[in-house]
């Protein structure tokens, strides 16, 4: 192993208690990483005591609260462990997952190899704590991009969904990669990962690693916060707008920001609104976004402009 590649894991904990104990002690066994950052994100069950005990135990293991032991979210614990952290490379694992074994040993490599590579992504697998669903059967069988992309086309294959997607157990990054992107957007419940992974696709350049077979595992259980269409409902446009401010903010190209713009039209459109309420929503999101507003963008999406090149294409083809 390279002497001078330190590695922090970042593990946020809330009501863990079944779990966490398999997920420290999975980081544990990988040689590469250097410390473990456990943040305890408030829990009311026994997870904290349980935690206090493996870090008397563990001399890698450094735990974390929020001020006053306040519960923050994801975001936030993610967010105080890159804080805390010491690593020149940052992973993350989820309290109820788990790493397999030699989880870094090809990341090392392909970050020796490319020095101009900022992070990795590779396939996570899916372990079941309960009944298994015929459809789960069938869907749930490995988290990945399903071919190598080039890192300037990543954004567009993360956005398209053509290609699959990464989980963050199966992401290492250089820590000064937060440098670029920022940290993660405690305004979101869910959908922050995929915030900034695709800030990261966008600044940054991420390349594939291990995507045939997993480097870590997803537990699967009756509390998993993805099963709450409810929430990705409301937090998948919060996550689309969050992405518009930033690309304005950060010299993204307009094509890009043209995309997510696209996708905000299609969930609004889903919405069924009247042409008044898109009007007022569509205002809003460029005058939040000055930038943006005296661009050729603020044009194609005022809805009356709009709907009428949905309408008549034709109207509107270059010749």
């Amino acid at each position: 192993m390279d002497n001078h590649f330190t590695l922090s894991v970042i593990i946020p904990v809330y009501n863990c208690e079944r779990f966490i104990e398999k997920a420290v002690m999975s980081v544990l066994q990988q040689p590469e990483v250097t410390e473990i950052v456990v943040v305890d994100d408030g829990s009311s069950d026994g997870s904290l005591a349980l935690l206090k005990h493996l870090q008397q135990e563990q001399p890698r293991m450094h735990l974390y609260q929020h001020p006053n032991n306040a519960n923050k979210g994801r975001s936030a614990s993610r967010n105080l462990g890159i804080q805390k952290a010491t690593g020149d490379y940052i992973a993350f694992l989820d309290a109820d997952d788990y790493f397999l074994p030699n989880r870094f040993v090809n990341d090392i490599k392909v970050f020796q190899e490319n020095e101009k590579c900022d992070g990795i992504y590779s396939a996570v697998g899916f372990h079941f704590y309960r009944t298994i669903t015929t459809e789960e059967q069938s869907q749930l069988k490995l988290n990945t991009m399903t071919t190598g992309i080039e890192p300037d086309s990543l954004f567009d294959a993360l956005i398209s969904g053509k290609y699959g997607f990464f989980h963050i157990d199966g992401l290492t990054v250089k820590k000064s990669m937060f440098d670029a992107t920022g940290l993660f957007n405690e305004t979101l419940v869910v959908s922050e990962d995929s915030d900034l992974f695709w800030k990261m696709a966008l600044k940054t350049r991420l390349v594939g690693g291990v995507l045939e077979e997993p480097v870590a595992k997803r537990g699967i259980h009756d509390a998993n916060i993805f099963n709450r269409d409810d929430l990705y409902q409301i937090y998948v446009i919060k996550m689309y707008e969050s992405l518009i401010a930033w690309s304005s903010n950060n010299s993204i190209p307009l094509a890009k920001i043209d995309t997510l713009l696209k996708w905000i039209w299609l969930l609004k459109f889903k919405q069924k609104n009247g042409l008044l309420q898109n009007t007022i929503y569509w205002s809003k999101l460029f005058f939040e976004n000055q930038k943006l507003l005296f661009t050729y963008l603020s044009i194609k999406y005022f809805p009356i402009i709009r709907q009428r090149q949905i309408l008549f294409p034709f109207l509107y083809q270059k010749n």
